[in-house]
């Protein structure tokens, strides 16, 4: 089972970026996902999550917004659309998938986790 992000890169405040996460050797069409990021220095935080059929979505109050989390199902894919972006936003994101169809903000409730992938935004 593997978990593959992309789309990181350097942005200027204000603009905007757009994460893939793709799945393979599995599918998690029944499970949530999730999106968290990892700041220089800082503790891992919860950014946004989405339930199995996308109908529900989560998202840090810091994110709320900004970002938007969907999902693709049919081609076992997360997507996580960051917009306004702000320096605060910099960090290594990585992509979760749930052990459960709900979002839980805990990282221990995520059985599968990518390698990440860097934003960095300038002032």
């Amino acid at each position: 089972v593997q978990l593959v992000e992309s789309g990181g890169g350097l942005a200027q405040a204000g603009g905007s970026l757009r994460l893939s996460c793709a799945a393979s050797g599995r599918t998690f069409e029944s499970n949530a996902m999730a999106w968290f990021r990892q700041a220089p220095g800082k503790v891992r935080e919860f950014v946004a999550g989405i339930t199995w059929n996308g109908d529900s979505t989560h998202y840090a109050d810091s994110v709320k917004g900004r970002f938007t989390i969907s999902r693709d199902n049919a081609k076992n894919m997360v997507f996580l659309q960051m917009n306004s972006l702000k320096p605060e936003d910099t960090g290594d994101y990585y992509c979760a998938a749930g052990s459960r169809w709900y979002v839980e903000p805990g990282g221990e409730m995520y059985d599968f986790w990518g390698q990440g992938t860097q934003v960095t935004v300038s002032s």
